[in-house]
């Protein structure tokens, strides 16, 4: 028996606005909330003093609440780029999940989040490699979801991206820079290919240590064959 959807709550967010330029969303984004509960996020991201907000929220135990309806412009992601898109805001749908950062997601939670990102990604025709961290897009700055977050997990539902086991060599920074990282995007970021680099191992080799090695460059070299058109 298919497991029993879940209810989608509306708890409309006053922070948002129309997406830029005629843009639709091409990216989905995964956040953590770094607060003490589901709730108190909720408050926060539905206050117009905080000017910030998603278009989902999921607890952990897997409630969905919708905040901003998903033609709209939501308040998540800041500055920030991910391959040529600067404003990232009029280009995604952002996704909250209650999480401090500091332990690991429960499974009612990611149950919730598989339900909810297949729809999402139907409706918008928004492909696997575009579901991403914010450390993805702003590593200067973030780095939720963490490297506790199961990106493998959702690669195997055709959810996101996870590079094979062929073997590959190639340069890591011109390979980083093809798969949407913004070496070159970050003004005023003193190093930009450290801090990429930092988001690439928190999400595609979170307990690795030192300085970047073959693997590293395997990995990137397969990522990017796994995105090509």
């Amino acid at each position: 028996m298919a497991p029993k959807a879940p209810h989608v709550s509306q708890s409309p967010s006053p922070n948002f606005g129309p997406r830029r330029d005629g843009a639709t969303p091409s990216l989905i984004v995964l956040h953590y909330t770094a607060m003490a509960s589901a709730e108190a996020a909720c408050k926060t991201l539905c206050n117009p003093e905080t000017e910030v907000s998603a278009h989902y929220l999921i607890s952990s135990k897997g409630r969905i609440d919708q905040l901003v309806q998903e033609d709209m412009r939501a308040w998540h992601a800041g500055a920030g780029q991910w391959g040529d898109i600067t404003d990232v805001n009029s280009h995604s749908i952002g996704i909250e999940l209650d999480n401090l950062g500091t332990h690991g997601f429960a499974e009612p939670q990611m149950a919730a989040l598989e339900w909810l990102l297949p729809q999402i990604m139907q409706r918008w025709s928004i492909l696997p490699k575009n579901v991403i961290a914010h450390s993805d897009l702003a590593p200067h700055r973030k780095i939720d979801p963490g490297p506790r977050f199961d990106w493998k997990r959702l690669a195997l539902q055709g959810l996101a991206v996870w590079p094979d086991a062929e073997q590959a060599t190639g340069d890591w920074t011109e390979n980083a820079a093809r798969f949407g990282y913004p070496l070159a995007g970050l003004s005023g970021i003193e190093d930009p290919l450290a801090a990429c680099f930092a988001a690439f191992r928190s999400r595609f080799r979170p307990w690795a240590k030192g300085p970047e090695d073959a693997e590293d460059r395997r990995i990137m070299a397969r990522l990017v064959a796994r995105v090509a058109p």
